[in-house]
Parts: structure tokens; C-alpha cells; sequence
């Protein structure tokens, strides 16, 4: 053994040549140190390798604000941490904050000294703090770890309150759920008789793990990592790192990891978590669970990104980013109260979300009326739904759901669900609804991004649950036969928490600063994400939807689209969903909502635009009772998209006594803008996007001016007739995105006045009268040499040829010279991808308000599933392109 480390220690004090000058790394940044050892190390000195940037900095003439010190974990080394060394010295170069980058080997690992000492958790965490003492790093200093390195950082972040203002983490984990296997290729590499074949007389371990990145890592980079690994002798560390692993309590290694984890939740300084979710190591189970023990930290999940997070995303630039914005200048941010200040339930103004119902928990009126397949209804009366809901709240907190506990649900709308969303809010948990619009894969990364505490669902949703591996306790929606309860991995159903035999208890209500949901957008515009809303937002938009719409307790809700299908007990009034899968807004009849309508004595319905096409193409089927329950409705809303006057006019011939509204929003305010068909603008030949109409419930709209490139980077004005992103405040505008910091973090507009903004990713202009207009979306936007052109209205221009059904206008060629090509539906149909026949081209052209370099003929335009409305003009950009370039014509 001595000579086999003393054969691995060669060249020990050359190493630093050898360790660097690889690529992303130059050699100046190379450095070494001999540091007296602490614990079983101690009396003796050990040697180590590090990278720093100091020198750098000092020729740049730039002096340090703070140093972040940089752990790897296993089995990489400090060129893991490469990319954020270069750049912070840029970034100083070039006059910004000049972190000093500290990156270290840890004993045994990359170039450091292979030793014959055994390295617990509490001895790395020692050498960690014996190598800064050396080194006379002091305050302030802001720790970032990565994998075990994230664990070693925070030993000596909590030890070091003193020099410590800040901490990023990549992923890692402090804690492992007791009862839950460790992750699977863990287990492999420390399973006995694999520990030593795997990790040190081969590169298995090192090989996986450099396999993990996505794309792949180059070859010269692989090469570079596995350099200080070259032979059994130098890859002892590796195994002994996978040796230390706390998987039981009875490791030596387990108090200390279990007495960090509580020290880490007494952190109070700004911190940042930057994730990798493909990761099948440390997955979003360990980002939950230190996002609960840090909950003031920002958390940014990449999606696609897996294990070396830093090699799959922009992580470097991104911490650069964060340590601007919590640590300008190094100065350090103030720091979070130990514990939340309790939210006061008696904010100015605040009335929960349930008090309507408890106002009516007497009543024997109708509630709910739910329509079933078989031409009955379902009727719930308000004592009902009031009684339901305080029993499941009482035994939803009786199995253990607490105030801030996620709450996934996967059971389709109507009293059932009602039921539970209001029983949620009641105690402070969480809801979190991703509808089955987003497909398997997008609720999969919808739900495990989220991470709920508890799933309650339906067979079919729990099947998917239990199939994809989602986490949280599992309540089945109906009780179910013992076998397939276990099967499902269901611990509960609702009926057993309808427990009659004990008085209903409840907590304390949460305030109006409690988190009350997490509803995810629909996913097309790029992956869903989830809005956060608290308390007093959803009230907030309650109050605006009941004031804007003169909404009373006399007043009957048919609601054929999700966002709004469970407000009805909010507003107070009686609501019904029609008969339709909620998911697939165009299943939804004529016949359905007249008889959701009669059954309920409606005189508001709401639905989206492909909801509304489906039952206008299915009007024909009404019956005369059918048309009689019809001429009830005095108010119709669209909402979900934008809608044209030919919809609309369409829709009051079904519903000929209503006003039909056309109201603008997205998830993340659901209202914003709203129109009427009688308030609508003369068509003109201007063609100049979709009219919304005016802003409501104390929305205000402003628009950010395009450059040249189509970036949104003017100042906000409410200007008349400037083509710009649209950005809106409210009281009803959502809290946050839910760990996508970077995608909040982009949205927030500064503006002079006092609020809250949103980018909305909506381009359009405001009129004279205060209306605004949407021509499209940001990304869609067209930069040509004459400057960026929204799509919407040269779409609308082409819609006016008489065989164009629905037009999509798109860019293809370099940015800023772009071109435009239009894909078009005919009236007529098509089976195949064409180029347009000659003479629909030339209508094409010609009505265009923009030159054309090409016309083709799909079968359907590529649309979401939620609003089967907005056109993924990105996809078919890219499309297009490609045809042009010489690829075989095929679906876009």
C-alpha cells in the first residue's frame, strides 16, 4: 500500500503543469498548496491542486469583491468548474464583478495527494476547512458545490457563518428519505464485489458518469476529465467516495450527514439551486427536499439537463447572473427570518376563496350539476359541498397534508374535484393541476417537476403515476379492490377520509400570502410551466371575474374550459361542466352545453375557441327544447385565445340572446382584456392582428417597442400604434414560475411605476381608444432587412382568399434578412404536402401583405391540444427551412 501510493503521488509537485492547459481551462489558473491536516490527517501535511483566478484578476487590474469557492464531487475534479473560471474573469475584464473563482481537488480526487487515510464525510469537510485556512481565504464568501461536492460545500458554509454570504448548489442532496432505496446505479457501484471492479480497477464508474451529459461531452473534454484517473492506483478515491455513501444508519458517515441536513434549514443567507432533472442520481426527490429545507432559495430546473448540469446548460452564466443579482458588489444581501412570518388570514380587502361557499353551507340550491354520459345529471347542493369539503379537509390533515404541501390532481373536473381543490385550499396545501392536454410526456414533466407531496387521482391517472415512477402518497378518487389498490401503490382513498365518526377539525386558514396552486400553462409555446398563485391572486381574480361579468348568487356557470370550470363555489354561484373530455376543448357539442345549460339554468357560459368551433359545426343537431334552453344564456365568453368576429357572429347564432365576449389572457393572468362582437372593429384591409379590446379589473398594458432584430427593447409606452412585446400588471397577475428562476427572472419588466410586470411573450400594438391588438408571438416574430414583421396580420390578409381555411406566416433565411413563407389549410382539404398549385399561390401573393418566397398546402396546421388554436409557428419555421434546403417534403 505504501508503494502504491507512493507510486501515485510521483510527480506530485507537476502536476499542475499536467493539470491544466486542457480544453476550457488555461494553464495559468493552475495552482498548489501543502496544508496542514486536521483530524486523522493530523501532524501531517497533504498537497493539494486547485484552480484560482486571483492572478488573472490582479493583471486585469480588477480587484476581488467576494470568492466563491467551488467543491466537485464524484468522480470529477475541479475542470468540472472551467467554464465559470473563464468567464468570471471576463466578466471582470470587461468592468463587471470580480469574483475570485476558488475550485479545488479534494484529497484523493483530480490532482490533489492520494493518501492512506480513510476520508469520512466529517474528515472532508475538515480537510475543506484546513485548505481555505491555508490558502487565508476570508469573507465574503459564497460556497458552490456539485454531486458530494454540494455536501462537503455546505459542511463549510455552516461552519463558517461568519465569512458566508451566499450558496449555490448544483445537484446534490443532504437528506435520503428513511424507507426509500438508494438511487439504482448507487446501489450497482457499491454493491459488494462491484465497489472495487467498478470504480477502481476499472473506469466504469468514471465512464457512466461522463456518459450522463447531454449531448455528449467531446472526446477531448472525456479525455480531460478522466486525466488525473489513469490508473487503479489514482481511482482509489473514486471507490472510496461511493464507500462513504450515508445509505444506513448505522454509516459511519450518517450522523454528520443527519446533522448537516438540520443545519443546512438554518441557513438564512441567499442561495441558488441550478438542476439537472434527467439525473438519475440526484433527481428532483433531493431538490424538493432542500427547496423545503432552504425555501427562500431561487430554483432553476433545466429541462433536458441531467447529472454534470454545468456541461448541458448555461450554469456558469447563469451563477455569474445570480451573484449580480443577490450579491451585487459582493455586499451581502439581507438575510431571510429564521422562520416565515405566519401569514395573516384578515389582509385589507382579502376574502378566501371558500367563504362564498361557507356563506351558503345552509343552502339546499344547487351547488354543482354535473352532466353524465347518460343524460342525467348529478346535482350538489351547497350544505353538501360545504359538508364534503370540511370532512376531506379534515381528513386530508389527518393523513398528514400540511400547509404548503403539494397536491397533485389528476381526476377530471366536476364535483368530486371541486370538492378537493377547495378542501386543499381550505388547510394550505398546495394544488397543482396539469391537465391531460400536455400529452404522457408533459404531464410526466409537469408532475415530477412539481414534486408532490400527495397524487390523488383516478384509476387512469394513477396507473400513469405508478407506471412513471411519480412521487407523493397516492389517494385513489373511488375506493378501490385491496389488489389493485397495492398494485397502484394507493394508500388511501377519498371515501376514507370522509370519516363521519369524529368532529371535523381544521387548522388555522392560510393567509393571503400562502401559496395556494401551481397551474401549469399548456405547453405551446415550449415546455409547461407551472404558475404560481397565492391566496389573496386567486381572490383577486375571483373579484374581477365576478365584477366584470355582474356574476350573483342567482347567476348559472356552464364552464366547458378548465381554468374557469372550478370557480363556481368562489363566486357563489351554481356551475356545471358540460358532457366532453375538459382535456380536448373540441369534444365539446351543441347538444352538451344546451343541456349542461338547461340542467342548470345557466345565463353565462364559457368556452375556448376550439370548443366554440365544434359547437358551431354541431348546431345543426339542436332540437327545439335545445334551442329554447339556448335563448337563457345572456352572456357568452371565449377565453383561452384569440377569436375572429366570424366566430363569434357564428356562436350567437346558437346563442342568439347573448352577448359574446372574447376575453385575453393567459395562465399567467387569466384576465386581462376583454371585447365584445358588438364592440368589435370594422374589418378593414389593413389587416393589422386581433383586436382584444380593452384591459379589465385594473389590468394595466403597456407595450415594449421592437429593435430591428424583433427584441423587445424599448421602453414601455402606452403609446398608439407602436408594434411591441405586451407587458401587463395586475393584483391577479401570478406570483412566480415554480423553480424556473431564469424563465422568471426573463419575464419581470422593469418599469418607472410602482407594480408587478409581466412579459407576456405577446407582440401587438395599442389603438387611439386604449385597445389593444395581438399580432403573434415574440419568438414568431419576423426580422426582415425592412425590419420585423408580426405574422397575425399578414395571416389574416391570406385568410381572405376564398380556398384558405387558416394561414401560418413564417421566416426562413438569416436573422435579420429574413424571409417569408406561408403554410395554408384550403376549404377544400388536402391528403398530402404540397406547393401550392400555381393560381392559389398567386391569390396567396397577392393578398399577402408581405412578399412571399414560397406557398405550401398542409393537410392541419401544427396546433396545441388545450386551445387546438395557436399555431407552433417555430416548428414550422424550421420546417419549412428545410424543404427549402433540398429535404423531402413531409408533415410538418
Amino acid at each position: 500500500m505504501v508503494a502504491g501510493t507512493v507510486a501515485a503521488n510521483v510527480g506530485l509537485r507537476t502536476m499542475g503543469v499536467r493539470a491544466a492547459g486542457l480544453p476550457g481551462l488555461p494553464a495559468a489558473f493552475s495552482h498548489r498548496i501543502d496544508v496542514p491536516g486536521r483530524l486523522a490527517d493530523a501532524g501531517t501535511t497533504r498537497n493539494w491542486h486547485y484552480l484560482d483566478t486571483a492572478s488573472a484578476l490582479a493583471e486585469a487590474g480588477a480587484t476581488p469583491v467576494g470568492t466563491v469557492l467551488a467543491v466537485h464531487g464524484n468522480p470529477t475534479w475541479s475542470y468540472l468548474w472551467r467554464s465559470l473560471v473563464t468567464q468570471s474573469v471576463e466578466q471582470a475584464s470587461s468592468g463587471g464583478d470580480a469574483w475570485r473563482v476558488v475550485a479545488v481537488d479534494q484529497l484523493e480526487m483530480g490532482w490533489s495527494e492520494r493518501t492512506e487515510t480513510t476520508r469520512t464525510l466529517e474528515q472532508r469537510i475538515a480537510d475543506l476547512a484546513a485548505f481555505t485556512e491555508a490558502l487565508g481565504i476570508t469573507g465574503p464568501v459564497v460556497t458552490l458545490g456539485h454531486d458530494w461536492g454540494g455536501v462537503i460545500s455546505l459542511g463549510w458554509a455552516t461552519e463558517h457563518p461568519e465569512e458566508l454570504v451566499g450558496s449555490m448548489l448544483l445537484n446534490t442532496a443532504v437528506h435520503h428519505p428513511e424507507g426509500t432505496a438508494i438511487p439504482a446505479p448507487l446501489r450497482l457501484a457499491g454493491a459488494r464485489g462491484m465497489l472495487g471492479a467498478g470504480s477502481v480497477q476499472t473506469t466504469a464508474f468514471l465512464d457512466t458518469t461522463l456518459s450522463l451529459a447531454s449531448p455528449p461531452l467531446d472526446r477531448d473534454v472525456r479525455d480531460a476529465y478522466r486525466s488525473p484517473y489513469g490508473s487503479p492506483a489514482r481511482r482509489r478515491g473514486i471507490g472510496a467516495f461511493v464507500a462513504d455513501i450515508p445509505a444506513t444508519p448505522d454509516h459511519v458517515s450518517f450522523p454528520r450527514l443527519e446533522r448537516l441536513a438540520d443545519d443546512v434549514a438554518q441557513l438564512r443567507v441567499p442561495a441558488v439551486m441550478l438542476w439537472g432533472p434527467r439525473d438519475p442520481i440526484f433527481s428532483d426527490r433531493y431538490l424538493d427536499d432542500l427547496a423545503g429545507r432552504l425555501p427562500h432559495a431561487e430554483v432553476h430546473r433545466f429541462e433536458g439537463a441531467g447529472h454534470l448540469v454545468i456541461d448541458d446548460a448555461p450554469v456558469a452564466e447563469s451563477l455569474l447572473t445570480w451573484l449580480g443579482d443577490r450579491l451585487p458588489q459582493g455586499a451581502a444581501a439581507e438575510t431571510v427570518p429564521t422562520a416565515p412570518a405566519e401569514a395573516s388570514a384578515s389582509g385589507t380587502g382579502f376574502e378566501p376563496l371558500w367563504r362564498r361557499l361557507d356563506q351558503r353551507r345552509t343552502d339546499d340550491g344547487d351547488a354543482i350539476v354535473e352532466q353524465r354520459g347518460s343524460g342525467t345529471a348529478r346535482r350538489v347542493s351547497w350544505r353538501q359541498l360545504d359538508d364534503r369539503v370540511t370532512r376531506l379537509a379534515a381528513g386530508l390533515h389527518r393523513i398528514g397534508v400540511r400547509r404548503g404541501d403539494r397536491v397533485s390532481l389528476l381526476v377530471t373536473p366536476g364535483a368530486t374535484l371541486t370538492a378537493v381543490i377547495y378542501a386543499c385550499l381550505r388547510i394550505g396545501a398546495v394544488v397543482v393541476v396539469a391537465d391531460a392536454g400536455l400529452g404522457v410526456k408533459g404531464l410526466h414533466r409537469a408532475v415530477r417537476g412539481a414534486w408532490p407531496a400527495y397524487v390523488i387521482g383516478e384509476t387512469k391517472g394513477l396507473a400513469a403515476a405508478r407506471a412513471l415512477g411519480w412521487p407523493g402518497v397516492k389517494v385513489s378518487a373511488a375506493r378501490l379492490p385491496g389488489a389493485t389498490a397495492a398494485a397502484l401503490g394507493v394508500s388511501y382513498s377519498l371515501k376514507d377520509l370522509l370519516d363521519t365518526r369524529t368532529t371535523a377539525e381544521l387548522p388555522s386558514e392560510p393567509g393571503p400570502t400562502d401559496l395556494a396552486a401551481i397551474l401549469y400553462t399548456s405547453g405551446s409555446t415550449g415546455p409547461a410551466k407551472g404558475v404560481k398563485y397565492t391566496h389573496a391572486q386567486l381572490s383577486s381574480l375571483r373579484d374581477v371575474l365576478s365584477d366584470h361579468f355582474a356574476i350573483t348568487a342567482d347567476s348559472g356557470l356552464v364552464t366547458g374550459f378548465a381554468p374557469f370550470a372550478l370557480l363556481g363555489p368562489a363566486l357563489g354561484a351554481r356551475s356545471s361542466t358540460p358532457e366532453m373530455d375538459i382535456s380536448s376543448p373540441r369534444t365539446l357539442t351543441a347538444r352538451a352545453v344546451a343541456a349542461a345549460v338547461a340542467e342548470t339554468d345557466a345565463d353565462i357560459v364559457f368556452l375556448s375557441p376550439a370548443a366554440i368551433l365544434n359547437v358551431v359545426a354541431t348546431a345543426d343537431a339542436l332540437d327545439s327544447a335545445d334551442r329554447q334552453a339556448l335563448q337563457g344564456v345572456r352572456t357568452v365568453l371565449s377565453t383561452g385565445a384569440p377569436v375572429s368576429r366570424q366566430l363569434l357572429t357564428a356562436l350567437v347564432g346558437v346563442l342568439p340572446n347573448a352577448s359574446a365576449h372574447a376575453v385575453y389572457g393567459m395562465t399567467e393572468c387569466l384576465l386581462v382584456a376583454d371585447i365584445t362582437l358588438e364592440t368589435l372593429p370594422d374589418e378593414d384591409t389593413e389587416h393589422t392582428g386581433v383586436c382584444v379590446g380593452t384591459p379589465i379589473g385594473g389590468v394595466d398594458v403597456r407595450i415594449s417597442p421592437l429593435d430591428e432584430a424583433g427584441r423587445a427593447t424599448g421602453a414601455p409606452t402606452q403609446d398608439a400604434d407602436r408594434l411591441g412585446e405586451v407587458i401587463i400588471s395586475a393584483e391577479h397577475l401570478k406570483s412566480q414560475y415554480d423553480r424556473l428562476w431564469l424563465t422568471d427572472r426573463a419575464a419581470v419588466r422593469d418599469v418607472a411605476d410602482d407594480g408587478r410586470w409581466h412579459r407576456t411573450g405577446d407582440v401587438g400594438h395599442l389603438d387611439a381608444d386604449g385597445r389593444l391588438w395581438i399580432e403573434g408571438r415574440l419568438p414568431h416574430v419576423i426580422a426582415t432587412q425592412d425590419g420585423p414583421i408580426a405574422p397575425v396580420g399578414p395571416e389574416q390578409a391570406i385568410e381572405t382568399v376564398s380556398l384558405v381555411r387558416r394561414a401560418a406566416v413564417v421566416g426562413v433565411g438569416p436573422a435579420g434578412l429574413r424571409q417569408c413563407v406561408a403554410i395554408v389549410e384550403t376549404t377544400t382539404g388536402t391528403k398530402r404536402v404540397q406547393l401550392a398549385e400555381a393560381e392559389l399561390a398567386a391569390q396567396v401573393r397577392d393578398a399577402s401583405t408581405q412578399p412571399l418566397v414560397a406557398v405550401f398546402v398542409v393537410p392541419e396546421l401544427p396546433t396545441d391540444i388545450r386551445h387546438n388554436s395557436k399555431i407552433d409557428r417555430t416548428r414550422l419555421s424550421v420546417w419549412a427551412e428545410g424543404i427549402l434546403a433540398g429535404e423531402r417534403l413531409s408533415t410538418p
